[in-house]
């Protein structure tokens, strides 16, 4: 009987652990690390309003910066990611930054690369506040918000 309850607690554990390592975001890996693959776009986007968005937010002198200010000015809402990253907008790359699984679209979806649709401005462009409202269509080819990509 003790065997048994041993082996249930240790399935139960494992069982658990699963679940949460299932549960858990993909993990970001920064912009640094998506450069070695997309320098030209990676060239673009330093030179961004988005790259220099926690710069940006931090010498403002209309808005007192804190905390809040890092779900939209920073990468994951994270300090140590500043700026808007590739990934605050492409999803976090751990698990499709592998070249065999960026070569195959369908797979980098399954792993986490997120296609930038309206609703992925929408996020932070609420209009509200100081977030001007943007249309992607319309900012598709401003290298000066954006960055260079390739035309399809």
């Amino acid at each position: 009987m003790k065997r048994f309850s041993m082996l249930m607690l240790v399935f139960a554990i494992v069982f658990i652990s699963g679940s949460f390592a299932q549960a858990e975001d993909h993990a970001y890996v920064g912009a640094a690390k998506c450069k070695m693959c997309h320098k030209v776009q990676y060239a673009s986007w330093a030179e961004s309003s988005h790259a220099k968005a926690l710069d940006h937010a931090k010498a403002a002198t209309d808005k007192t910066y804190g905390d809040d200010c890092l779900q939209c000015h920073a990468t994951n809402s994270k300090a140590e990611l500043p700026g808007v990253q590739c990934e605050a907008c492409h999803g976090a790359g751990a698990d499709y930054k592998k070249m065999s699984i960026m070569k195959d679209h369908e797979k980098a979806i399954a792993n986490g690369l997120i296609d930038v649709t309206q609703a992925t401005c929408d996020a932070c462009h609420t209009g509200e506040d100081h977030a001007a409202k943007k249309v992607l269509a319309d900012e598709k080819d401003n290298n000066a918000a954006i960055h260079e990509h390739k035309k399809k």
